[in-house]
């Protein structure tokens, strides 16, 4: 029997299709209304959550986000104090 057409080309687009063959495990947990629950490690996505909060504070500052400095080490160097300043709000309010 013959596949429809498209079909190879979706199985080969579709996201999660050869996830298991490659040894990938979910970290972001499924919406809870799904019908076939994937197992996720929690604790893989606390630290995952943590890193995009953190980028999130991090593109507050303009610069950052739209990323003026055409050099790396300007760039970093951009990081770092965005990263101490962000800091220093937080260790002030303890």
């Amino acid at each position: 029997m013959r596949s429809a057409p498209g079909e190879d080309e979706r199985a080969r687009t579709c996201p999660g299709s050869d996830l298991a063959s490659r040894n990938i495990k979910a970290i972001i947990p499924g919406r809870s209304n799904r019908r076939v629950k994937i197992d996720h490690d929690r604790e893989l996505y606390k630290q995952r959550n943590c890193i995009e909060r953190m980028f999130g504070r991090l593109k507050i500052n303009r610069s950052i986000a739209t990323r003026y400095d055409q050099l790396a080490n300007s760039f970093l160097g951009m990081v770092h104090i965005a990263t101490a300043r962000y800091w220093l709000k937080f260790v002030h309010a303890a």
